[in-house]
């Protein structure tokens, strides 16, 4: 993922203090599967770990048959944003994009799995005056909804493929939805519905040319960004991603990137 069109501004609003994960990956299971359209929403218990913080992540891989088959290599653990976090549960939306993705999809209630987190700098309070905006494309409405509970409601827009992605707007009553097909809400790109207004503060997540559209826009944004990871610490490089201030590492310098 390229996001050289992104200037990584140092100026974040709070002194960037993140929840730190505990050392190790921790087995934990499955509590509940629910579907919404094209995704499914997995409730994972974890009374043992810390409260994460919105825009924060976790590296999740199946306790069993996490790999490709008999005798071939196990698949790297996956990075998901936490999506809602409360009474020691943490849910995590998913769509099934790929043979790591499909595994944890078919995961459901009683089934075990490692957890890893949270990781990475979340979101932070929008700068003194103005107003806060989210903006989520697809699977990116998930830390939406965990900073849309903080901010205790916040103006939303969200994009989706079709119908069928679009009913995962139900995590964010009140959202304005628009769809690639027309088949829901506005014809078009959720950027689209952005309010002509130089007070705000955008946070977003979505694919990369959504981002790079916010980005574009001149007004202060956070963005949730995503890359491939294998360790989540930093140390394998896997995450690193151009900008126009050099690069960074999503797992410890984002995954939300203030510009």
């Amino acid at each position: 993922m390229s996001v050289a069109g992104v200037v990584r501004t140092t100026d974040r609003p709070t002194d960037d203090r993140r929840t730190l994960a505990p050392l190790g990956r921790r087995t934990t299971s499955v509590v509940e599967r629910r579907q919404y359209g094209a995704y499914r929403v997995l409730t994972v218990a974890d009374p043992t770990g810390p409260a994460p913080d919105p825009g924060q992540f976790y590296m999740l891989t199946a306790a069993e048959r996490w790999g490709g088959g008999e005798d071939e290599r196990p698949f790297l653990p996956r990075a998901f944003s936490v999506m809602s976090a409360r009474d020691g549960e943490l849910d995590f939306l998913l769509e099934d994009v790929g043979p790591g993705t499909a595994r944890l999809c078919e995961l459901d209630a009683g089934d075990e799995l490692h957890l890893l987190g949270p990781l990475g700098n979340g979101f932070a309070p929008p700068r003194e005056g103005r107003r806060p905006v989210l903006v989520g494309g697809g699977v990116g409405i998930a830390p939406l909804v965990i900073w849309h509970e903080a901010l205790r409601g916040a103006e939303t827009l969200l994009g989706f493929r079709d119908a069928a992605h679009a009913e995962g707007a139900v995590l964010l009553p009140g959202a304005r939805v628009a769809t690639d097909d027309g088949s829901v809400g506005h014809h078009g790109l959720v950027t689209d519905l952005l309010p002509v207004d130089r007070s705000i503060e955008i946070y977003a997540c979505g694919p990369p040319p959504m981002l790079d559209a916010v980005a574009a826009l001149g007004v202060p944004a956070q963005l949730a960004m995503e890359s491939g990871m294998a360790c989540g610490f930093g140390a394998c490089f896997g995450c690193v991603v151009a900008t126009n201030d050099g690069y960074v590492r999503l797992c410890v310098d984002g995954p939300v990137i203030t510009v």
